[in-house]
C-alpha cells in the first residue's frame, strides 16, 4: 500500500484491514499545553533523530546546528533533541553527541540558537528537551561494536553471541544511574527545560524492562527491571528545580515473545500487553512525571513496530496500518491508565498529509496529548507551520518513507532526506551506500 496522504486515502485502506482512524480539526494541534510550570505553545513535537554528525568531543556539528536551525524556524511546539550520551562508552557512534562538564558551554549555545531562531521567525520559543542516553548494545564510541549489554538475547545476539564480560554488573548500572542523573544537572544548567531518561528501541535501559532472566537488583521482577529508570528519573527531579521537565521516551512494547520482549503476556505470544507499561506508568506518576513520550518496537530489528515503512530492509509482516494503528491505539490505551500524564505519540510519518487531522482527531478523543513526527523532521523540517499556518501538511513536502535516512545511519554515516534535502543528503547517501 502506498503512504495515504489524504484522510478518505487512508479510510480507505483501514477499512480493508478492518481499522479505523478518528479524524479532528488541525485547529487543535495549535493549542498550548501546560505541563507544570512550563507550557508548550503547541500540539506538535519534533521526535529525537540523531544526525550522527556531532565532533569528536561531542558538541553539536556543522550539520547538527543547520538540522537545528531548521527545526527551530519550522514551528514545533517540544523539540526533543537527539539522542546525547552521558558516558564515553555510551555513544553509538564517534560523532553521537555527549554533554560533559567540558563542553557544556557548547550545549548552552545550541540551546539558546534554538530559542534565538525560533523567536526571530514565528515569535516564540519551543521547549526543548535533550535526550540523554546509554547506547548499551548499540555502542560504538570508537566506530566499531563495543556493546555493553544486560542479558544474553538470542533474538538479537543470533549466530554471533556477545561474551559474557560484556554483561554489565549492577555496580555499573549504578554507575549508569550516577551519568544520567549528573547529564541531567548539566542539562538544566545548559538552559534545556527538560532531560528525557531514555529508555527506548532496545538502548540499555530500555532492554532492562525485558532483563527477566537477569539475577541481582536490576533483573526479574517488574520492579528490579524498572529500578534504573525510576531511580534515574527520581534522582534528576532531586537535582534539577521543580520547573525542570524530568521525562522519558519509553518503549511500552518490544515486538518479541517473552522473556525477551517488554509489553508482551509471559504467558506467550507476541501480542502487546499493557500490564506492565501501566503499572510503570503508574510508578512514574507517583514519581511527578508529567510528560512520556511512547514509543514502540526496534529500529535495528523490527522497524516495521515503530516506523512502518514503504520501503524498508525487508518485508514487513503486517500492512504498515497495523502497524501505525498498534502504536497509536496503544498510546491511547495507556493513556486511559495514566489520564494525568501528557502523552506524546509516534509512528505519525507514514500517514503522509492525513497525520494532523488523524492526531487531532485522537487528541479531541483523549487518546494522548501531542502529535510526534520522526523521520517526517529530516524530509518536512518547516511541517509545523504549515500546519498551524495553512491547516495542513504539503503532500509534495512529506517523508515517502523510504528508509533511505536510516540507510545512511546503519552504512555509518550522517542520516537525513535523500529525497527532500537532495543536495546535502544525495551526496552522503551514494557515498555510504554506494547506490545512486
Amino acid at each position: 500500500m502506498a503512504i495515504p496522504n489524504s484522510m478518505e486515502e487512508l479510510n480507505r485502506q483501514a477499512a480493508l484491514l478492518g481499522l479505523s482512524f478518528p479524524c479532528g480539526a488541525p485547529a487543535v494541534l495549535a493549542r498550548p499545553c501546560g505541563l507544570g510550570a512550563k507550557t508548550a505553545p503547541n500540539r506538535l513535537v519534533c521526535q529525537a533523530m540523531e544526525g550522527c554528525d556531532g565532533t569528536p568531543e561531542g558538541l553539536p556539528g556543522e550539520l547538527t546546528r543547520r538540522r537545528y536551525q531548521r527545526l527551530a524556524e519550522g514551528g514545533a511546539g517540544i523539540i526533543w533533541f537527539e539522542a546525547t550520551a552521558v558516558m564515553e562508552e555510551a555513544r553509538a557512534n564517534p560523532r553521537q553527541l555527549y554533554l560533559n562538564q567540558k563542553n557544556l558551554d557548547g550545549f548552552r549555545r545550541q540551546a539558546e540558537e534554538i530559542r534565538e531562531n525560533a523567536f526571530r521567525t514565528n515569535g516564540y520559543a519551543p521547549l526543548i528537551v535533550v535526550q540523554l542516553t546509554h547506547s548499551g548494545r548499540y555502542s560504538k564510541p570508537r566506530g566499531v561494536p563495543e556493546p555493553l549489554i544486560a542479558y544474553h538475547s538470542p533474538l538479537y545476539e543470533k549466530n554471533a553471541p556477545i561474551g559474557d564480560d560484556r554483561i554489565v554488573t549492577d555496580d555499573y548500572l549504578d554507575r549508569v544511574g550516577e551519568a544520567l542523573v549528573n547529564a541531567a544537572s548539566l542539562a538544566a544548567q545548559a538552559g534545556f527545560d527538560g532531560a528525557d531518561i531514555k529508555c527506548c528501541h532496545r538502548y540499555l535501559n530500555s532492554e532492562l524492562l525485558s532483563a527477566y532472566t537477569r539475577p541481582g537488583r536490576y533483573g526479574g521482577s517488574l520492579e528490579n527491571r524498572t529500578r534504573l529508570l525510576r531511580e534515574s528519573v527520581e534522582g534528576a527531579m532531586q537535582v534539577c528545580t521543580a520547573d525542570f521537565l524530568v521525562t522519558s521516551r519509553l518503549n511500552v512494547y518490544d515486538g518479541a515473545e517473552y522473556p525477551y520482549g517488554f509489553g508482551v503476556n509471559p504467558d506467550g505470544g507476541a501480542a502487546f500487553d499493557p500490564a506492565e507499561p501501566a503499572w510503570l506508568l503508574g510508578r512514574l506518576s507517583e514519581l511527578g512525571v508529567r510528560l512520556l513520550n511512547i514509543t514502540m518496537g526496534n529500529p535495528y530489528v523490527n522497524p516495521h513496530v515503530n516506523r512502518p515503512f514503504a520501503v524498508g530492509p525487508y518485508d514487513a509482516p503486517e500492512a504498515p496500518l497495523a502497524g501505525v494503528g498498534r502504536m497509536l491505539n496503544g498510546t491511547a490505551a495507556l493513556k486511559k491508565s495514566a489520564p494525568e500524564i501528557k502523552l506524546i505519540c509516534s509512528a505519525l510519518s507514514y500517514l503522509g498529509a492525513a497525520a494532523p487531522q488523524t492526531a487531532a482527531g485522537y487528541i479531541e478523543a483523549g487518546g494522548f496529548d501531542f502529535a510526534g513526527f520522526g523521520r517526517t523532521i529530516f524530509a518536512y523540517p518547516d511541517f509545523a507551520r504549515d500546519i498551524l499556518r495553512e491547516g495542513g501538511m504539503k503532500k509534495e513536502k512529506c517523508c515517502v518513507c523510504c528508509s533511505k535516512c536510516s540507510e545512511i545511519m546503519r552504512a555509518g554515516s550522517t542520516p537525513g532526506c535523500v529525497i527532500r534535502d537532495k543536495a546535502v543528503y544525495g551526496p552522503i547517501y551514494r557515498t555510504a551506500t554506494g547506490k545512486r
